[in-house]
């Protein structure tokens, strides 16, 4: 058990395989995600920002499963996360265009996103580094079946 709470920062791409991991291997963590927040809801980093702080201040592990495509927007999260001295671990879900298009074809509803969306995060998306500020850094590869390699 840990002394201090945990905040899993999760990096990749629209269909990488990010909230299978953090359903599968956080399970026992807060899950924090902009697509759990209503579509027309305002100001969608704003109440990232309020939930992530709720859970770390009871002294909640927080998984953020969002793309976190730059080390900016892994800033945002890293600040708060050390305001509250949580161990912050950074996990890069690696995936190809081809991969993460191929994993969303297979998604129904508000989960599917256009293709587009895959191309302009693939454009931004600069891999974690230990230098950001992480405790620990991994990357892994979501395979088709869930499981991580």
């Amino acid at each position: 058990m840990r002394d201090r709470p945990e905040c899993v920062i999760l990096v990749g791409l629209p269909g990488s395989g990010k909230s299978t991991l953090a359903r599968r291997r956080f399970p026992a963590h807060v899950c924090i995600s902009k697509d759990a927040l209503p579509p027309t809801a305002r100001d969608k980093q704003a109440r990232q920002d309020a939930r992530l702080r709720a859970a770390l201040a009871a002294g909640q592990s927080v998984v953020v499963d969002n793309t976190n495509p730059t080390p900016a927007d892994r800033a945002a999260i890293i600040r708060i996360a050390r305001e509250f001295g949580a161990c912050v671990t950074g996990v890069y879900v690696d995936a190809t265009t081809r991969e993460a298009i191929a994993r969303n074809e297979q998604r129904t509803g508000r989960a599917k996103v256009p293709k587009v969306a895959i191309f302009t995060c693939a454009k931004r998306l600069v891999p974690p580094a230990a230098a950001e500020g992480f405790d620990a850094l991994e990357t892994v590869r979501v395979q088709p079946d869930g499981s991580v390699a």
